[in-house]
């Protein structure tokens, strides 16, 4: 499944494992692993340690899909690319929204 396939992310403030799961095309378990193999990965935690996912947390889990699945890297792959300084994290999630609304705009364009 390509990255344009993605749903698009609703206009919250915070999302459950299992609408970040899928918002991210991917198992809930899945997310779990990331947050422990990637440092730019930490939801905040509630009650009971209930994840709540933000909206940049949601454009880092895309970006680590996209890595791992499209691109083909191994974990410390794509750890090494997305802890490089040409992607700290204020570029990726500014680079990823910039991504997202492209996509957007091409679902748009795609609909009228």
């Amino acid at each position: 499944m390509k990255a344009n396939n993605l749903p698009l992310i609703p206009d919250k403030k915070y999302f459950s494992i299992s609408e970040a799961s899928g918002l991210c095309t991917v198992k809930k378990h899945t997310l779990r692993f990331w947050e422990k193999e990637f440092d730019l990965l930490r939801p905040s935690t509630r009650r009971g340690n209930r994840r709540f996912y933000q909206r940049e947390d949601i454009l880092i889990i895309r970006k680590i899909r996209s890595l791992l699945y499209e691109e083909g890297l191994t974990i410390s792959g794509a750890k090494k690319k997305l802890t490089s300084k040409a992607f700290s994290k204020s570029s990726s999630s500014k680079n990823l929204i910039i991504n997202d609304l492209e996509k957007i705009l091409k679902e748009i364009k795609q609909v009228v």
